[in-house]
């Protein structure tokens, strides 16, 4: 078994793993004491909000692409650089909050028209509301 990395365990609390790492975690965990020891120094330093910068780093998600730089991933629409680097983001350090992002923009785009269009409808609706509410407040 792979030894587990305090990243993991992080990423474990956070539920970010994969239910395969979930499960590796969780053995892990039931296999030893030093590790259940680590765990609890990492819930101490979460509860008591840790504030060294790859704390809040992790915390803000900081070095996450923005959705749109995901969704021009996909498109393979971005500069060279950018594309590197969130290539290297989601499959090298494999952040699941991207992946998941991703993976939603993924399943937007293969919506069947019909649902696109209602989806699309009930923003406009909503929105239209809203904007014709300023504007009658302001009369």
């Amino acid at each position: 078994m792979p030894e587990i990395t305090r990243v993991q365990l992080y990423a474990y609390l956070e539920d970010a793993l994969s239910d395969r790492e979930t499960a590796q975690v969780e053995q892990a965990l039931r296999d030893s004491d030093k590790l259940r020891g680590t765990l609890r120094e990492i819930i101490q330093e979460r509860d008591r909000g840790e504030h060294s910068i790859g704390a809040i780093w992790r915390r803000h998600r900081l070095s996450c692409p923005e959705r749109n730089q995901l969704g021009n991933y996909h498109l393979q629409v971005l500069d060279t650089e950018i594309h590197d680097y969130v290539e290297f983001h989601l499959n090298v350090i494999g952040c699941p909050f991207c992946q998941a992002n991703l993976a939603d923009l993924r399943a937007q785009q293969q919506e069947p028209e019909p649902q696109s269009r209602q989806r699309r409808q009930r923003i406009f609706e909503s929105s239209h509301s809203y904007l014709h509410l300023g504007k009658d407040a302001r009369k």
